[in-house]
């Protein structure tokens, strides 16, 4: 048995790991690598293996940064199952096209100002057509807690993990050659005590545990004070009579601020104000959320089958075509724009960005954790200019940061959880973390499982298990 760590190793985002057994690959994620263009063409391009070779793949979740490189596999010769929950299937059919069709529009806008300046023109990432090909291939697994056939002397069990809808870590159970071993994958850890979702479960009977660290040296502001925090910055735009812009992401993030929103206008601490969701996938997205309620925490689920839905608001405008997202720069009094993505390095949001950035009465409000070298990253560390689209922008509008609303465990909360894994726990692999919190959460994991080999690996690292 050999896993190999393909991507999302000492960073963030591009999640790949290959899991060899009895003479099978077993792809865990194909995410998108997010960062400098260059760099994010070249790695979201070129896969660093054959994929033609990999038999099936597992899923914990639909976030980009996890499976949005699925078309390019595809189209690169892969031909096998997808497997995950269903709400995961559900969601990475709207979100998978819809970032198909971002790749799209995006390279024709930068072919347009490429012909100006005589330059060739941008091809896509991949296509709609792309996605559509290879979407037939995902087969959701029958619920949580249920072990399903992977491969031969293979099985997987999908556990909530209470990150966003739908998502799970994944416990790999293993039988090679008379031996027997427990793999469990974290994919990407919630916090637990969420207004929306499940608290994270606990796998049991670990030999090896695979796991995040996106937060593994940051403590995350009090969930309680995230109102109060919220109420104060739209007020303060307020009083200038400005716009709001927040960049989140359309699964998740999105609902939790529309239902934060919700709760300030309902008990009086913000006006009723305009609030524009300017991204079909959000739109798309709440009504997969509808069809979900096992996702969903009970308080949350009885209040999304309630006459007072926050996410059917009079105040909400779900913006669909172009065009209205254009309108949106005509609309002059106060408003709250959330617009993906949450890095802010594709999508609509970019485009609202550049047309209010210059201005002072506006207020943008960063509301999650950002890769390095995005745009959402440079205006979160105070960058006074910033490039969109190739040219560059003054930052005059305020710049506001809030982490409460992560789906992530922050390195407390990631702490306590793996105090909570049973077994052996021969080793520890920690991904899914830039350098320095990567290693700091593995010093942490060494303080607390002294007899477990904890590492950090490397692009490509093969380790025998």
């Amino acid at each position: 048995m050999k896993l190999t760590f393909f991507g999302a190793t000492r960073t963030v985002t591009g999640s790949k790991y290959i899991l060899q057994a009895n003479g099978k690959n077993i792809l865990l994620e194909c995410g998108m690598y997010q960062g400098h263009r260059a760099e994010w063409l070249e790695r979201n391009t070129h896969l660093p293996f054959d994929s033609s070779k990999i038999d099936v793949m597992l899923l914990s979740h639909a976030h980009i940064d996890h499976t949005g490189i699925i078309p390019v596999l595809g189209r690169s010769g892969f031909r096998g199952k997808i497997l995950c929950t269903e709400a995961t299937a559900d969601l990475c059919h709207v979100m998978l096209m819809d970032s198909a069709h971002i790749q799209e529009q995006d390279a024709i806008y930068l072919t347009k100002k490429n012909a100006k300046k005589g330059l060739p023109p941008v091809e896509p990432l991949y296509t709609q057509a792309d996605t559509q090909a290879v979407l037939g291939q995902f087969q959701p697994v029958a619920s949580y807690n249920q072990p399903t056939a992977v491969t031969n002397g293979v099985t997987a069990t999908w556990l909530d993990a209470g990150h966003m809808l739908g998502s799970a870590m994944i416990v790999i159970d293993i039988e090679e050659s008379g031996r027997k071993v427990r793999l469990a994958f974290t994919g990407d850890l919630g916090r637990g005590n969420s207004d929306l979702l499940n608290d994270p479960d606990h796998p049991q009977d670990a030999d090896y545990l695979l796991t995040e660290s996106t937060y593994g040296n940051r403590v995350h502001e009090p969930l309680a004070d995230v109102n109060d925090r919220i109420c104060a910055i739209i007020n303060r735009a307020l009083e200038k009579s400005g716009k709001i812009i927040i960049p989140a992401f359309a699964v998740g993030r999105t609902q939790q601020l529309l239902y934060t929103v919700y709760q300030l206008t309902k008990s009086r601490c913000i006006p009723s104000l305009p609030i524009y969701v300017d991204s079909p996938l959000s739109l798309q997205a709440t009504e997969v959320f509808k069809r979900h309620p096992e996702g969903f925490n009970k308080n949350f689920h009885d209040l999304m089958l309630n006459s007072q839905n926050p996410f059917n608001a009079p105040n909400i405008t779900y913006v669909q075509s172009v065009e209205e997202s254009k309108a949106i720069n005509d609309f002059k009094k106060p408003c709250i724009i959330i617009s993906a993505s949450g890095m802010a390095e594709a999508g609509r949001i970019r485009h609202h960005i550049k047309n209010n950035i210059e201005n002072d009465c506006n207020t943008i409000l960063i509301v999650g954790w950002c890769a390095p070298h995005t745009l959402g990253a440079h205006l979160a560390s105070g960058q006074k200019e910033v490039n969109i689209f190739g040219d560059p922008y003054k930052v005059r509008a305020t710049v506001e940061t809030i982490d409460a609303f992560s789906g992530h465990a922050d390195k407390n909360e990631l702490r306590v959880w793996a105090e909570q894994v049973t077994g052996p726990l021969r080793g520890i692999f920690v991904i899914h973390g830039e350098e320095v919190p990567a290693l700091a959460f593995a010093e942490t994991l060494r303080g607390r499982h002294p007899r477990a080999n904890v590492r950090v690996p490397e692009f490509a690292e093969s380790v025998e298990l």
